[in-house]
């Protein structure tokens, strides 16, 4: 089976800020361009991508998180998503790899990078991950039912791949879970400049882009 990962793809004008803020909360950086305006970050379960979005190619918004992944063998998920009837669903390369997108519910698209072995342009990190941590995207929609079915092509534990909400409009938001103590992390944002709110047992943080993080204990 295909090992598929979570990974909500933010892009920012402020790539750096970003991916220092990831780094207070917990995540280790794995891979970035050696160009600069690209970097994934892993946690014990799941990663976030980081994107310049001046530089993106899809008329990204500054701020706007996409629904991502990344998986070891998109040929075999491509098969997958054609046998269960999404017809559109095709491979094409960029720059940095194969990717594999379908359409789903609310005109939003699915994006499954290809795991590349070829790292030429880019820098890899020793990134250990810290167990701790784990990344769960939330998605805002008016048709769940349709996002889960979707999602179950990936096969795995795809069903806890993400979290949803009701929305009227399609979007993604970054949500966090840790073992690590809330109050503990709340104290080294704080110390690196990112005020925390704690109530209830969920941590709220403003990211660099200004977009609301919550982490879950």
């Amino acid at each position: 089976m295909t090992e598929v990962v979570v990974r909500p793809l933010r892009f920012t004008d402020q790539v750096a800020g970003m991916r220092a803020f990831l780094e207070a909360l917990g995540l280790r950086s794995r891979i970035e361009s050696e160009r600069g305006g690209w970097v994934d970050m892993v946690a014990g379960r799941g990663m976030v991508a980081l994107h310049s979005a001046t530089g993106s190619t899809t008329g990204a918004a500054q701020g706007e998180t996409k629904l991502a992944f990344e998986a070891d063998d998109i040929d075999e998920l491509l098969g997958r998503f054609e046998a269960a009837g999404y017809d559109d669903a095709s491979i094409f390369d960029e720059a940095f790899g194969r990717v594999l997108t379908a359409s789903g519910p609310d005109g939003a698209k699915l994006w499954i990078d290809e795991r590349s072995k070829d790292l030429y342009g880019y820098k890899l990190h020793a990134a250990e991950p810290d167990v701790r941590w784990s990344v769960t995207p939330v998605l805002g929609t008016a048709d769940q039912a349709g996002w889960e079915r979707l999602l179950a092509v990936l096969g795995g534990d795809s069903p806890e791949l993400v979290k949803f909400r009701e929305a009227a409009a399609f979007d993604v938001r970054i949500e966090l879970a840790t073992s690590e103590s809330l109050a503990e992390v709340a104290a080294r944002l704080a110390s690196a400049g990112y005020p925390a709110e704690l109530s209830d047992g969920v941590l709220t943080v403003k990211d660099p882009d200004g977009q609301s993080v919550r982490v879950l204990g």
